[in-house]
């Protein structure tokens, strides 16, 4: 692994656990902590064997490759950052991840052009923005029946047309479990 990463996050459970994945310094990239990923997993089911996610705004991949780790048939990690991009495939090689697809696209653009499905959404973007809203506005169209959809943010936005089924706070931090809400089914 490149000396030029000095960041890194362990991996907390699964085939990887303990396994560091290291990245680079980019503002904004804000790995999710352990013991939230800890939460969110508990939330999920530590196994995740069968399950199709989706990372749409990966950074470290931390949460990309915790779900790989736990045996998800496939795990798409999307991210536009080119540094954080070859810290993903680097982390990926060395891991040998092939459950593990990597792709280098804008997020909303890869949400408005993919043909793939999901049960498990992961949406960190970066919290200055309103991607968190737009990315919600578009998910449905992508959504296999049941999925959930995993959202950290500063403060949450209309979620009109989801409901928070569990739900945490880490310092300034909000996270929760969304699914659709049984009215716009």
């Amino acid at each position: 692994m490149s000396a030029q990463y000095k960041n890194q996050v362990r991996i907390i459970g699964g085939t990887w656990k303990r396994r560091l994945l290291r990245f680079p310094q980019i503002d904004g990239l804000r790995p999710t902590p352990d013991r939230v990923r800890e939460t969110l997993f508990n939330w999920l089911g530590q196994d995740c064997t069968g399950l199709v996610c989706l990372d749409l705004f990966s950074g470290s991949g931390a949460l990309a490759f915790e779900a790989a780790s736990r045996n998800a048939s496939k795990v798409v990690a999307v991210e536009t950052a080119k540094p954080a991009l070859e810290a993903l495939r680097s982390n990926q090689a060395t891991l040998a991840a092939s459950n593990l697809e990597i792709v280098w696209s804008d997020a909303m653009r890869f949400l408005d052009s993919t043909p793939q499905r999901f049960d498990v959404v992961f949406l960190d973007p970066p919290f200055a923005s309103d991607l968190l809203a737009a990315a919600l506005e578009r998910l449905p169209r992508i959504l296999n029946e049941g999925a959930q959809v995993y959202a950290e943010c500063a403060k949450w936005p209309e979620l009109a047309g989801w409901e928070i089924i569990k739900e945490g706070h880490a310092g300034q931090v909000q996270y929760g479990l969304l699914r659709r809400a049984e009215t716009s089914m």
